[in-house]
């Protein structure tokens, strides 16, 4: 039975900032909770997403100064979105769709997490090493 976006994103913090956060806080935010994208929410709503492909496209590429430069300025404004409640094959396939790697997850007009590729490494993975693993022991014991 394939995971629904709400099974990944259960127990996940939403990591949000305003869209007058500068980059370079935004950047500290990222590293403090590891994540690689924040969502850029104003009133509670989902205006814009911002990644670290932006840092490297959008401020550093550009010559851009990180203390004074917005999120605003550099975020990809109203991101394409996905419901909780969908399957994670369908926020894959916006993925590859768009040339992204992160999809917000709303649900009643309220951001309440992200997916993103990284997420693909998830039970999937997990089960895919055991197999080695037990490839491996089975191959051990007939030789």
């Amino acid at each position: 039975m394939p995971r629904s976006i709400r099974t990944i994103i259960e127990g996940q913090e939403v990591v949000a900032s305003p869209a007058r956060t500068t980059v370079s806080e935004a950047a500290r935010l990222m590293k403090e909770k590891h994540v690689g994208a924040v969502l850029v929410v104003e009133e509670g709503k989902l205006v814009g997403v911002f990644t670290e492909r932006d840092v490297v496209f959008r401020v550093i590429a550009e010559g851009r100064d990180a203390r004074s430069t917005q999120l605003a300025e550099v975020m990809t404004p109203d991101p394409q979105t996905i419901h909780p409640d969908k399957p994670f094959e369908h926020a894959l396939h916006i993925m590859y769709e768009g040339g992204f790697r992160h999809v917000p997850v709303v649900e009643n007009g309220r951001p309440v997490g992200m997916v993103s590729t990284r997420d693909a490494l998830g039970p999937e993975l997990k089960d895919f090493v055991y197999e080695l693993l037990r490839q491996e022991q089975i191959d051990d014991i007939l030789s």
